[in-house]
């Protein structure tokens, strides 16, 4: 199974998607929980500023020196990511690929059968990348779920190539 796709057709940009190395991108959302609370849009430069604020304050306050409790830390987000069930944003990748002036729809073409979604909803999907932990073999490499998370219990699997059209 290959499990790169690429986003083609009517871009300017085809964007290549390789699932994974997406457990390291700071953008992935735990599934588990994404759907079932309140998602509020981020402004991205605002985020990491106050990231950046708030270790700037823990290192004056604690000094550079590594305590016990950023160890246990450490040690909880390795096991998140052991074991956890991550997707990523489908949105980034859409801006990057910078649609065509008569771009109307995605197509998400799978083994079987082809799913067609509207730009205006496909900006609010959802790539799933891995379930408890490892990567999806079996029945991706990715699982797409729509934004309102009303396919969570059945995803599109077993996706093959993005087409813009």
């Amino acid at each position: 199974m290959n499990s790169i796709i690429i986003i083609k057709g009517k871009v300017n940009y085809q964007i290549t998607l390789d699932p994974g190395v997406w457990i390291f991108d700071d953008r992935k959302v735990d599934l588990t929980t994404y759907f079932h609370t309140e998602q509020e849009s981020k402004d991205e430069l605002e985020e990491y500023t106050k990231a950046v604020s708030k270790h700037w304050e823990r290192e004056i306050r604690e000094g550079a020196i590594y305590p016990p409790t950023l160890k246990t830390e450490r040690t909880y987000e390795r096991e998140k990511i052991l074991n956890g069930t991550f997707g990523i944003p489908f949105k980034p990748f859409l801006q990057n690929a910078e649609f065509q002036d008569d771009a109307k729809e995605i197509q998400f073409i799978t083994k079987d059968q082809k799913y067609i979604v509207p730009l205006e909803d496909a900006s609010e999907m959802i790539l799933g990348f891995s379930k408890k932990g490892k990567p999806l073999k079996e029945d991706g490499p990715i699982h797409v779920y729509y934004g309102n998370g009303s396919n969570i219990d059945s995803p599109i699997t077993h996706v093959k190539e993005i087409i813009v059209s």
